[in-house]
């Protein structure tokens, strides 16, 4: 590890930041006044996580310890590792804008992101923890053929891991441009040169890290703007819903469903997405690997989902009080009467309004915080599927060092980061925690479907595995980018192909329908083999021995 150049690359990054603020305040005629404190907290945390990532870059020296920190984070630990996760941009800054837009509708996402936690605790954690690795990859291909499950599965955990972070990006894009007046795309820029040092230098240790640290500021952070919005309404929940009706132009349409979701099927195929996503996220299934023991895998699944079900009780409040104190607050709408940086600001909007700048200062650095230690999750599990995966395992055979492996994924950290800038730019104006549903529907379509039948069903093989994710795959990608999202708001098209945003619906039963159909037709001697040895894996998944004892039972 090169430490003189870790400190130059964050040196460098932070001088990026300050280089790009100064020409921006310069460059305008008229700047506006530079939040002092804001400025102050921004760097300072920037600073932190850089310490940090040093700190993790001197004990960081094999593959565990830069896939999975060592397989020796606590489950606590890695409990509120794993809810900083979930408290993503989407979370905090999309679904807080959710509620300011659409009122009671917008909770359909906090509650979507949170049912599905227990299927991950009674169902996947603890033989995840058993059978894998570094990632699920390992799992879905533990007693299949190895290649061509780690090349589907590593391509669907991009395209989830893409999917993710373009929200993650345009939410940095856009507190930063509102912090500090930058232009979007030096703002975007700025996070994916960050996001690359904290993945290339730290591996998952500072990941780890750096996610519980924004966790336990993003839970202080967010009570206190929720007790305050509640303290103005002498903590009365009535008071509060009917002053947001008085204001809201939708006025009682705010605490009716159907304002965000319109039809059954839609309604229906977000809910699949949401319940069964979280289930296919790499960069959520791979916290699993980072513990030492299943008991500790299911703890951890235990703490996270404590924390997230309390943090999205704070976002309702925090949207609603959005909608009393900051709509009708001529400083934080332009000059067409909408919210300043879109309605992915009305949560950083109301710190101030709660706060004043010292307090915006607090919850714009820990928003980014948010953001920096999501994006890094993912950019891991990006990379791990890339070097881990088809590098090692599919390309080399699992004939490569460490080595090497390492030095791939590090090359693969550079080409996500300069990836995810490009399309940060591209989706600018897209609702962020919208872009997190389609990326779940994605996971729900491709990776849930092969690591769920992979563990509980002994007739699944190799032919049914590749034919199933690759079918939700291209079912779920085909039909976001022939929706409105991206056929009109990208291609800009005059009308979409399909009328229905999330695919979740018609990719899941895709996937599923396609693994049983290639799997029951497989009569090949190697389908045979796969079938018997189930059993060995059953063992290994309930026990967690190794493969040779579990063989042997």
């Amino acid at each position: 590890m090169n430490n003189p150049l870790l400190i130059l690359a964050g040196l460098a990054a932070l001088m990026t930041g300050v280089f790009f603020s100064a020409g921006a305040f310069a460059a305008d005629a008229a700047p506006k006044s530079i939040n002092v404190p804001a400025v102050t907290m921004f760097i300072a945390f920037v600073a932190l996580t850089l310490f940090i990532t040093y700190w993790a870059a001197q004990r960081t020296r094999t593959a565990k310890d830069f896939y999975a920190a060592g397989g020796n984070i606590t489950g606590f630990q890695n409990g509120l590792a794993l809810a900083g996760d979930y408290m993503s941009a989407a979370s905090f800054l999309g679904i807080a804008g959710l509620v300011y837009a659409n009122g009671f509708d917008g909770l359909i996402y906090s509650i979507g992101f949170l049912v599905g936690w227990p299927i991950m605790l009674f169902m996947l954690a603890e033989k995840l923890r058993n059978l894998g690795k570094y990632t699920f990859a390992d799992v879905a291909s533990y007693r299949l053929s190895q290649i061509p499950i780690r090349t589907v599965a590593a391509v669907s955990s991009l395209v989830v891991v893409l999917m993710y972070l373009i929200a993650q990006m345009v939410g940095a894009g856009k507190l930063i441009e509102v912090l500090f007046g930058l232009p979007y795309t030096y703002a975007v820029v700025i996070v994916g040169v960050l996001m690359i040092i904290y993945v290339t230098f730290g591996g998952m240790l500072a990941t780890t890290w750096v996610q519980i640290i924004k966790a336990i500021l993003l839970l202080s952070g967010a009570t206190f703007m929720a007790l305050a919005v509640m303290y103005s309404f002498g903590f009365d929940f009535n008071a509060m819903f009917t002053k947001a009706i008085e204001i809201s132009p939708k006025h009682d349409a705010i605490m009716a469903p159907g304002s965000l979701i319109h039809d059954p099927i839609t309604a229906i195929s977000l809910g699949l997405a949401l319940m069964f996503g979280v289930a296919g996220l790499p960069h959520i299934l791979m916290r699993f690997f980072t513990v030492t023991n299943a008991k500790e895998a299911r703890r951890s699944v235990f703490v996270a989902t404590g924390f997230i079900g309390y943090f999205y009780v704070l976002t309702f409040i925090i949207g609603f009080g959005a909608i009393i104190m900051v709509s009708t607050n001529p400083a934080y709408l332009d000059a067409a009467h909408k919210l300043i940086g879109g309605n992915n600001m009305a949560a950083i909007h109301l710190s101030q309004a709660i706060g004043g700048n010292l307090f915006l200062g607090f919850i714009s650095a820990v928003a980014f915080a948010t953001i920096l230690a999501v994006v890094s999750g993912l950019t891991l599990a990006g990379a791990s599927a890339v070097s881990h995966d088809l590098y090692a395992s599919a390309f080399r055979h699992g004939r490569v060092d460490e080595k090497t492996e390492m030095r791939a994924s590090r090359y693969a950290t550079i080409a996500l980061g300069i990836v995810a800038i490009f399309l940060g730019i591209a989706f600018e104006n897209q609702n962020i925690a919208f872009m997190v549903g389609l990326a779940f529907a994605v996971a729900a379509s491709a990776n849930f479907p092969i690591l769920f039948l992979a563990i509980y069903w002994k007739n699944l093989t190799t032919r049914g595995a590749v034919a199933g994710g690759l079918g939700g795959l291209l079912t779920a990608v085909t039909l976001v980018v022939l929706s409105k999202t991206v056929w009109v708001d990208v291609f800009h098209f005059t009308a979409p192909i399909v009328p229905y945003k999330d695919p979740a619906i018609f990719s899941m039963p895709v996937a599923f329908f396609m693994a049983w159909f290639f799997s029951v037709t497989d009569k090949s001697a190697r389908a045979i083999q796969e079938r018997a040895l189930f059993h060995a894996q059953y063992v290994r998944s309930e026990t967690g021995i190794g493969a040779e004892e579990a063989a042997k039972h």
